[in-house]
């Protein structure tokens, strides 16, 4: 316990710059509050304990502002910034070293039994305002952009943005396809694909017009110098 706590002070003190003391964390960090509570809920629900898990989870969230499942299985390095607002579906899994923001919801889309959250993978940043809905894995080293709605696989080292989410950085290579990556449908890019398209059509009609007005401007200057 004493060990996983000094690993949440460091990871802490690694991600936020605004960290001053371990006093200053232990009073008022409320991520910090979440996971020891979690911690407790968690192994009380392993042992079947399970209504007096949810009581306690339920405990933390009045205090803490952040709703984890005792279900949820969270890796060592997790950090929840702020916090204030994220949802942690039951059936979750969280790798190591994994960053949520605000208002982060990591959900389910089915009222099914069974695995019905996501899995994020070590390494993934998750901003704030951000949804992760389903039976999905994100893959290990990507970034989920702020107000995202992700309900599909996110592969590897993939940088993630819109409503619904698209990979728009994988590997280093940034697309610009509005069709996003893998044929995924981006209706914001292709309004503004649309929109584009109409801009430059109406400017070269305008173009045209232009040219027009001077050419009969200047046939009727030479029709009154003939006269």
């Amino acid at each position: 316990m004493f060990r996983s706590i000094r690993n949440d002070l460091k990871v802490i003190f690694e991600r936020d710059p605004a960290a001053r003391s371990t006093l200053e964390i232990l009073l008022c960090y409320p991520g910090f509050h979440a996971l020891r509570f979690h911690n407790l809920a968690h192994w009380l629900w392993r042992r079947n304990l399970k209504t007096l898990a949810r009581f306690i989870a339920h405990i933390s969230r009045m205090h803490t502002g952040i709703e984890i499942h005792p279900g949820a299985t969270i890796g060592e390095g997790f950090f929840i910034d702020h916090g204030m607002g994220v949802v942690i579906g039951e059936t979750t899994e969280i790798g190591r070293n994994v960053t949520l923001y605000h208002g982060v919801t990591l959900g389910g889309t089915t009222w099914n039994k069974g695995k019905r959250h996501p899995t994020i993978e070590d390494d993934v940043i998750i901003g704030a305002g951000a949804s992760v809905l389903g039976n999905i894995r994100i893959g290990r080293n990507s970034k989920i952009g702020s107000g995202s709605v992700v309900n599909k696989e996110v592969p590897p080292n993939s940088t993630v943005v819109g409503i619904p989410g698209r990979v728009v950085i994988r590997e280093g290579h940034i697309y610009s396809d509005p069709e996003g990556v893998g044929g995924t449908p981006d209706p914001e890019g292709n309004a503004i694909r649309c929109l584009t398209e109409q801009v430059t059509a109406l400017g070269k009609q305008i173009g045209l017009l232009t040219t027009e007005i001077e050419s009969l401007k200047t046939k009727n200057q030479n029709t009154r110098s003939d006269l």
